[in-house]
C-alpha cells in the first residue's frame, strides 16, 4: 500500500521557511481550521500564548497531489549538510544549454527570496543533464534540477 508522504523542515522560523518554499514550489501556506479567518485567530481561540505563534507553519500543494511540508521550530542551528535534500524540478524536459538557461532564470528568482547560490553542475550526457546546487534561507540544501 502506497503512503502519503509529508517532508518536515527543523527550523528557526517557521512561518519565514514556509513562505520561502511556497514560493519555491508554488505551493500555499495552509489554510487555519474551518471557522476561522486566519491562524492567529485560531492559535488565540485554542489558547496558544503568542511566543508560540511561529512554532510551526506547514505549506500544501494547492492542486493536493504534492507532499505537504511541515516547519518546526527547533532551538539548535543546522549544523552539517543535510544527507536528503529536495531536488526542485524546474527545467523538465529541458536539455543543453535550455536547461541551463531555465535554471538560472530560476535560480535568480529564489535568490531574490532568500535562497543563496552555491554550486553550479555542468550536464555530463548521458547521464546528468547539469543541476544548480542552492541552500534556503536557513541553510538546508536543495537542488535546482
Amino acid at each position: 500500500m502506497a503512503r502519503d508522504v509529508q517532508i518536515t523542515f527543523d527550523c528557526a522560523d517557521p512561518a519565514g521557511l514556509a513562505e520561502f518554499w511556497a514560493v519555491a514550489l508554488g505551493y500555499r501556506i495552509q489554510d487555519p481550521p474551518p471557522g476561522f479567518a486566519s491562524w492567529e485567530q485560531a492559535l488565540e481561540a485554542m489558547g496558544v500564548p503568542p511566543e508560540r505563534w511561529n512554532a510551526a507553519s506547514a505549506v500544501v500543494d494547492p492542486e493536493g497531489s504534492g507532499p505537504r511540508l511541515f516547519f518546526q521550530r527547533v532551538p539548535e542551528g543546522k549544523q552539517v549538510k543535510n544527507r536528503v535534500h529536495l531536488d526542485v524540478r524546474a527545467a523538465p524536459g529541458l536539455t543543453g544549454d535550455d536547461r541551463m538557461a531555465a535554471l538560472e532564470e530560476e535560480a535568480v528568482r529564489l535568490v531574490s527570496h532568500g535562497a543563496k547560490r552555491v554550486e553550479r553542475h555542468e550536464p555530463e550526457p548521458p547521464l546528468a543533464g547539469g543541476h544548480i546546487i542552492m541552500t534556503d534561507p536557513e541553510g538546508n540544501e536543495f537542488c535546482l534540477d
